[in-house]
């Protein structure tokens, strides 16, 4: 019997208890964090629109959504809801070696992602990234019906228990707006319902995709097998991402992140649904000065 390898991900600091940092950050100068007005719109309608999901951040550019809302749901029901999935999918899946393709297993089961766990959850599992055309997901998307297949679960429950949630860069729209996945074959195996858009003003979606510094390395295919990928990087450029990350996952903790998120999912129409009007009452502020976070 072939042995389960170890799962392998990039280092990443735990920002909600960063204790561990110590006096790693003193001599970076504070970040300016001039996205923040977005960045809590974005995040509101990643949760308002995730069907109850468990939301799983792909890659590197949605970190700053992961962060604040990792901060904001601290305090939460939600603290648990949300999880990184450090993979870079761009290559050939078919191109994958049989020890590649064992080790995205393990790393995703490790994440509690298996065929027979997305059977048998009651909520669904809702992957979060950046997309342009979908090539991310059409490539997890294959590996995981791959797997469905390599151990006969039911496809025809599991593709209920998915969805996929792209952010895209802002448009215009229009009745003949195009969508990220209107000309996706791989999206034709999923229920409409499954495939959710969420817009970044253009400016913003390239800074968190091409050009913001990342506090972990990138993790493509080639990487995959590297069991020495847990050591930090502490270049001038990740330092001041980690400060960046830092002060997000801080503001998302505070009264006012909090407030901000609140509103942001309460101009969403599934503010109708039960689960979104519950989590909107946790992130409410309460107390002396509430009602000025409320409004700021």
């Amino acid at each position: 019997m072939t042995a389960v390898p170890e799962p392998t991900s990039p280092f990443r600091w735990d920002l909600v208890s960063p204790a561990q940092l110590g006096a790693l950050l003193d001599a970076v100068p504070e970040p300016d964090l001039w996205f923040l007005p977005d960045l809590l719109e974005c995040a509101g309608k990643v949760l308002a629109r995730s069907a109850d999901a468990d939301l799983y951040f792909v890659g590197r550019s949605p970190d700053s959504i992961f962060d604040l809302l990792s901060g904001a749901l601290a305090g939460t029901t939600w603290r648990d809801r949300c999880h990184r999935l450090p993979l870079s999918l761009w290559s050939d899946p078919d191109a994958l070696t049989p020890a590649q393709v064992t080790q995205f297993r393990s790393n995703l089961s490790h994440l509690g992602i298996t065929p027979h766990g997305l059977a048998h959850r009651q909520r669904p599992v809702a992957f979060v990234d950046l997309v342009h055309g979908g090539r991310t997901y059409e490539n997890l998307l294959y590996l995981l019906r791959r797997w469905v297949g390599d151990e006969r679960a039911a496809w025809s429950v599991i593709r209920t228990k998915v969805r996929f949630i792209g952010i895209t860069a802002r448009t215009k729209t229009s009745p003949n707006t195009w969508r990220w996945y209107q000309a996706a074959l791989w999206a034709t195996h999923l229920p409409r319902s499954a495939l959710v858009g969420v817009s970044l003003r253009r400016w913003l979606w390239e800074y968190f995709g091409d050009h913001q510094h990342k506090i972990t390395r990138s993790f493509p295919v080639i990487r995959w097998l590297d069991q020495d990928t847990h050591v930090p990087a502490r270049d001038p450029n990740a330092l001041a991402a980690l400060a960046e990350a830092v002060a997000i996952v801080a503001y998302g903790r505070s009264p006012e992140g909090r407030a901000g998120l609140a509103a942001a999912i309460a101009g969403e129409p599934t503010m109708r649904d039960p689960w979104v009007r519950s989590l909107v009452t946790e992130l409410r502020p309460r107390g002396p000065g509430a009602r000025g976070n409320k409004e700021s």
